[in-house]
């Protein structure tokens, strides 16, 4: 388990935004410490304002075929045994009158290898989302648009860790949606349970994936960095997520120090990926959030 937490496996690019009819641009640019990062930009002719995505952990920028092995096997134990899409996403995005740039986070998709293969929940990948940010003002034609980030999971984490180690970087962006940030001492406390392994154990874990990684598993909660947050903020989450527990993600926005911020539980599942594919099943909350402060 620790070595499975600790690393993680990439997952394919099975899909492209021309499916749905959108030209794209392959991009690539810089994370903040140099790792080459590669993605889409989706353009959007006539907006001044742009989406940056941000994906989920074993994820690439197009999703996850976790209806395939050995992706599979990463969630089907909790019933999350279907592939995710993403592209139906950015066409939705892009419809509403964003550009759109989605790419792959370090270790994910076709970006470059680093931190020896390390999944940090964010200590690395902080610095990805910085650089997608300064990709963004790097160009002349998107420069001075309106940023809005739209960030799952690991990205989110990212994201979050991000505003607390470099908040000038977050000074021309607009607002944040959030879906499903997640502190792994809850996830890694869930599948021991679910594998017959006392719950209590989870410290002897934490040993062993700190010898692997440095990081402890507290290390790897977003949850301080939400103390940094500054701008609005949009969370959602499968409240009966069988991969953790109501009480982190409710931690995580408690600790956001801004009157401009909402939560929204997605009842009547127990499936995390429920969550990541909400969003093209009714996305009315998220463009509201977008459309109201994304100006």
């Amino acid at each position: 388990m620790a070595e499975g937490f600790s690393f993680s496996n990439r997952s394919p690019i099975l899909h492209s935004p021309a499916e749905v009819g959108l030209a794209y641009e392959n991009v690539t640019f810089p994370s903040l410490d140099g790792i080459p990062l590669e993605g889409w930009f989706i353009p959007a002719p006539g907006s001044d304002r742009i989406v940056i995505l941000n994906h989920p952990r074993w994820f690439s920028r197009s999703g996850l075929p976790s209806h395939l092995e050995p992706w599979k096997s990463l969630g089907a134990a909790f019933g999350n045994d279907f592939e995710v899409n993403f592209v139906p996403d950015f066409k939705i995005l892009h419809d509403a009158g964003y550009n759109v740039l989605a790419y792959d986070l370090r270790n994910f998709g076709h970006s470059g290898a680093a931190n020896g293969g390390v999944s940090s929940s964010g200590n690395f990948e902080c610095r990805d989302v910085v650089g997608s940010l300064n990709y963004v003002r790097g160009r002349s034609d998107l420069r001075e648009m309106s940023v809005g980030l739209f960030s799952r999971c690991l990205g989110c984490n990212a994201t979050l860790v991000a505003m607390a180690r470099y908040p000038d970087a977050f000074e021309n962006v607009r607002c944040l949606v959030g879906c499903q940030p997640l502190s792994p001492r809850y996830l890694l406390e869930k599948v021991m349970t679910s594998r017959g392994i006392p719950a209590e154990r989870v410290d002897d874990l934490d040993e062993l994936m700190r010898l692997k990684t440095s990081f402890t598993i507290d290390d790897l909660s977003p949850a301080p960095a939400a103390k940094s947050v500054r701008i609005p903020t949009f969370l959602y989450q499968v409240r009966d997520d069988a991969m953790t527990t109501p009480k982190d993600v409710q931690t995580i926005y408690d600790n956001m120090p801004i009157e401009t911020k909402k939560l929204f539980w997605i009842e009547g599942s127990t499936r995390r990926w429920d969550g990541y594919t909400y969003f093209q099943k009714d996305p009315s909350l998220m463009l509201d959030w977008f459309a109201t402060y994304l100006t």
